[in-house]
């Protein structure tokens, strides 16, 4: 839960930022608000989970003051250019070693999401596995679900957590169709996809089609 919602907690949490730990007395005087309101904010920011306090030495004889940080959850309310860093990373390997460089790249990053999912996947049937990989983004996941119809069953994702480096490298896509492709031990196609302007990724499971028990890794078919 992270909801700031209002321009002093925003410029709270900035405060808290900038200076690493800020105490109570120090936000008041940076900002020209009261303790009182200040003290308000903390609670509520707190309770949020974007910041969190610790004892400070105190500057006199007196008792320690609270201090306040910014928490792991309180960073994502700043600035982040992870995608930009994944691109140049792509584009390095691309650079020094190749299509075949980032083959293997990609195909060891399919194998440790292989390893750490096959715990769960150990005597469940196709569409149990199915449905626990409906969190293979993240925990909880309510954009992607399990479909079936006369074709048989898809897994739907109605939103890509990677969208924006997906868009400009769709060679990524390849680790989630492989992996896919290992733990149900059948062949996955992705018959519709956000970078087709579909607005959505579907990945179709085809539970007649086994796949070879050495497969690893492979670029998706539409790459040749």
């Amino acid at each position: 839960m992270t909801i700031i919602t209002t321009g002093t907690r925003t410029a709270i949490l900035r405060e808290i930022k900038n200076r690493g730990v800020a105490s109570q007395s120090e936000l008041s005087d940076a900002l020209g608000i009261t303790r009182e309101a200040v003290r308000q904010h903390l609670a509520t920011l707190e309770a949020q989970g974007v910041i969190e306090h610790e004892s400070l030495p105190s500057p006199g004889r007196g008792r320690p003051v609270q201090g306040y940080r910014v928490t792991g959850s309180g960073e994502h309310q700043f600035p982040k250019f992870y995608d930009a860093l994944s691109l140049s990373l792509i584009e390095a390997v691309a650079e020094y070693h190749g299509e075949e460089g980032i083959k293997l790249v990609l195909q060891g990053i399919t194998d440790k999401q292989v390893n750490d999912w096959q715990p769960q996947m150990e005597g469940k049937s196709l569409l149990e596995r199915m449905n626990e990989l409906k969190d293979i983004y993240f925990d909880d996941d309510p954009y992607t679900s399990v479909v079936r119809d006369n074709n048989g069953a898809m897994l739907i994702e109605h939103n890509c957590p990677y969208l924006s480096v997906a868009t400009r490298e769709p060679r990524l896509c390849s680790v989630t169709v492989s992996t896919l492709q290992r733990l149900l031990g059948v062949e996955v196609e992705r018959t519709e996809r956000f970078q087709a302007g579909d607005g959505r990724c579907v990945f179709r499971i085809r539970e007649d089609r086994p796949i070879h028990p050495d497969f690893r890794f492979k670029w998706e078919r539409d790459r040749g």
